[in-house]
């Protein structure tokens, strides 16, 4: 389960003095920042299915849920995303302000989808029904990356794995690879 172990103990707390179950109940384990984050989002999401009406249990979640999810956090993005029609479309650097909409960033989902991924098997989901490892999950992430790519004018080149062999030749380059 989780390397802070406030779950390694379920099941057997016969074994654990009363003394120190009350003291860890009392002094909650510190969590990282990314466990911390991975509960937050872990429970937002929760709540985003709650509030669907009907309402969705988590174990009928599917990719669907997911990418309505996703598409909801849109309106809380502070990415502005360029419309094919504004002049400003494949502008790394606008010079004025626009109308087009602010998104959430790539990236910022694309961690997102990680922390979820990992907090959906850590609360009992099995791998292999994982709405968050979803292929129609990582098709809206790819189309969401190029799209915003495009929309700033910065081509997105997807990193060529290096081996032994060629790894002097990638050092030396000095072109700049965005991800």
């Amino acid at each position: 389960m989780s390397s802070s172990g406030s779950h390694g103990a379920e099941g057997s707390s016969s074994n654990i003095p009363i003394e120190y179950q009350q003291q860890q109940q009392q002094s909650p384990v510190t969590l990282s920042r990314y466990e911390s984050q991975k509960r937050r989002d872990w429970n937002t999401f929760g709540q985003y299915l709650k509030n669907q009406r009907p309402p969705v249990p988590l174990s009928q979640c599917n990719c669907n849920q997911v990418l309505d999810f996703l598409r909801y956090l849109d309106q809380f993005g502070k990415t502005k995303v360029h419309l094919q029609g504004c002049m400003f479309y494949g502008q790394p650097e606008p010079p004025a302000p626009c109308t087009c909409p602010l998104r959430q960033a790539w990236g910022s989902l694309d961690a997102l989808i990680g922390r979820l991924r990992a907090a959906y098997e850590e609360n009992g989901g099995s791998p292999e029904t994982n709405p968050f490892a979803s292929g129609s999950i990582r098709v809206y992430l790819r189309e969401v990356r190029e799209c915003q790519a495009k929309a700033r004018g910065i081509p997105y080149k997807k990193k060529k794995k290096t081996t032994k062999g060629n790894m002097e030749e990638s050092s030396t380059s000095s072109s700049i690879h965005f991800s």
